[in-house]
């Protein structure tokens, strides 16, 4: 395989989440608020566009990459994704997601000569999900607020499940039994979703740093703060500070996590 053909990748996408509790992935509801149909999850657009990056640089890329993506227009369910990456200032690539003739995400990727500093650990608060969970507002989602996850082991058939899911075509992750980022992804995805109630809400970019390999079999948790909340467009955003801990002692990622946590078609006058 060229290097040209190894950062083009197409793929088939598929809305792994028709059923959850985030009502944007179904068809109906989305429908409603002015979509084609539900929308497939960005981490999943996100976990399409990390393809070109493994081809190139490998399971390096993993251990202490960096890649930021944003979404601006929906992937759909069953429709091709055209990704492509672009070679850019030596050690980067200019990632975009087509679909439909769409350019739906773009980002950039980069393998620094040096690996980064992580973050200490002691320095992002633990904690466990509320049993009753606020209404996600800018009170309940107010900079400094804490969200966490507690330690979920990642199985070797829940790891499979979501390569599959993914339709993953590298074999790097099932060779050296690693955590596709789109799962890391889902893990920041959650510890929003499992601290505050959340109408229709759209994950809508992702800045990561990778300090070390998530591997299969390792209890994967996320540590986050709220940097921001604020409006733009009639729509009300979050940011997230993430840190995706293995065994809740090593760094493996840390991530820039955004949201609109309320629509504007879902705003409360």
């Amino acid at each position: 395989m060229s290097t040209a053909e190894a950062l083009k990748y197409t793929v088939e996408a598929y809305n792994l989440s028709h059923a959850s509790e985030n009502k944007i992935h179904d068809d109906t509801i989305a429908q409603q608020l002015g979509f084609t149909g539900g929308l497939v999850p960005g981490v999943e657009v996100f976990a399409y566009a990390t393809h070109p990056t493994v081809a190139h640089w490998g399971a390096e890329f993993l251990k202490r990459g960096r890649m930021q993506c944003r979404f601006a227009k929906p992937v759909y369910d069953g429709r091709m994704a055209e990704i492509a990456g672009q070679a850019v200032d030596g050690n980067a690539l200019e990632i975009t997601v087509e679909s439909d003739g769409v350019l739906c995400a773009t980002g950039r990727a980069e393998l620094p000569k040096t690996k980064s500093a992580a973050p200490n650990p002691n320095d992002y608060v633990s904690s466990v999900p509320p049993t009753d969970r606020p209404l996600a507002t800018e009170e309940s989602l107010a900079v400094g607020t804490v969200l966490c996850i507690a330690p979920d082991v990642l199985t070797k058939d829940i790891a499979d499940q979501y390569l599959a899911d993914v339709r993953e075509k590298s074999h790097v992750y099932s060779e050296l039994g690693l955590a596709h980022p789109g799962w890391l992804l889902r893990l920041c995805n959650l510890a929003l979703k499992d601290n505050v109630l959340l109408p229709p809400w759209i994950h809508v970019g992702s800045d990561i740093q990778f300090f070390s390999h998530a591997k299969v079999g390792e209890a994967l948790s996320v540590r986050s703060t709220v940097t921001y909340n604020y409006e733009r467009k009639g729509h009300r955003f979050v940011d997230m500070d993430c840190l995706v801990l293995a065994d809740d002692t090593r760094p493996v990622a840390q991530v820039k996590h955004t949201a609109i946590y309320q629509l504007r078609h879902m705003a409360v006058s």
